[in-house]
């Protein structure tokens, strides 16, 4: 998917909204547990009551990996699904990876040609010849771990080397990586009161932004000093929405949590716009 086609979809839908299908299989409702994949069926409820108020999508790798062969099965299922009847939402492997040169290359081939995927969450902690063979895939998308919403993230991301915090120095670096204009950047919403500077380093580039909702995040603060004249933002929530109820409506009621919040997203691109 290419830049320009997210954008058209987030006017067109008047929403930044990201779902994280973070699918555990001890907290989808019980009933499903009698198909013959509950991860599959759960998730393909999700999309079907939440693609309405959303753009894009983020499976959490490792919600599908501790099931091994049954949850990578269940994971390639959920994303052929949605290109096959959703092509037009932007899909996010949320994978954390990051490796030399030609294990990276294997992770990409991995994500973006097998899976089919637009875009994977890579860790910058290996550098260039990390990050690269990612950025390779024409209309691919690398989102670049820089300032995360954990706690622990204060550890090292924030802390200074000579002149600024390790996160900026990340930021400026991988600009000059060839092929950075298919970067992104995760920026969790609990460090909202980043965005500003961030944005000076990096004004064009999206963000997705996890941690509004059950993290604390503050919706607000992130359209505030994240959007730019291109929006630039994909704004995830995972608990908030498909754990909202474990009965037999959870669909239902993971519809009307995502129209929610997808109306609170319409009025502040309405204000800016």
């Amino acid at each position: 998917m290419t830049i320009k086609q997210l954008i058209k979809q987030i006017k067109s839908k008047q929403s930044l909204l990201c779902v994280g299908l973070d699918t555990d299989i001890t907290k989808i409702p019980p009933h499903l547990l009698e198909e013959e994949d509950p991860i599959f069926a759960f998730n393909k409820a999700i999309i079907e009551a939440t693609h309405r108020f959303t753009v894009a999508y983020k499976p959490n790798t490792a919600f599908y990996e501790a099931h091994g062969e049954i949850g990578w099965r269940a994971l390639k299922k959920t994303i052929d699904y949605l290109n096959r009847h959703h092509p037009d939402i932007f899909t996010i492997a949320d994978a954390k990876r990051g490796d030399i040169g030609n294990t990276s290359s294997m992770y990409a081939r991995a994500f973006f040609e097998d899976m089919q995927f637009d875009s994977v969450t890579v860790a910058p902690y290996m550098g260039r010849d990390s990050v690269e063979p990612f950025l390779a895939f024409e209309n691919k998308h690398t989102i670049l771990l820089a300032l995360t919403s954990n706690e622990g993230a204060f550890d090292f991301q924030t802390q200074k080397l000579s002149d600024e915090e390790l996160y900026k120095k990340v930021l400026r670096t991988s600009l000059t990586w060839q092929n950075s204009q298919n970067l992104m950047y995760v920026v969790g919403a609990t460090k909202a009161e980043f965005l500003k500077e961030i944005r000076q380093i990096i004004p064009e580039h999206f963000l997705l932004v996890p941690g509004v909702g059950a993290q604390g995040g503050s919706l607000e603060e992130v359209c505030h000093y994240g959007l730019n004249e291109h929006y630039g933002l994909l704004i995830n929530s995972s608990r908030g929405i498909i754990y909202a109820s474990k009965g037999e409506n959870f669909a239902k009621i993971a519809g009307e949590k995502a129209e929610e919040l997808q109306q609170k997203m319409k009025l502040m691109l309405n204000d800016k716009w």
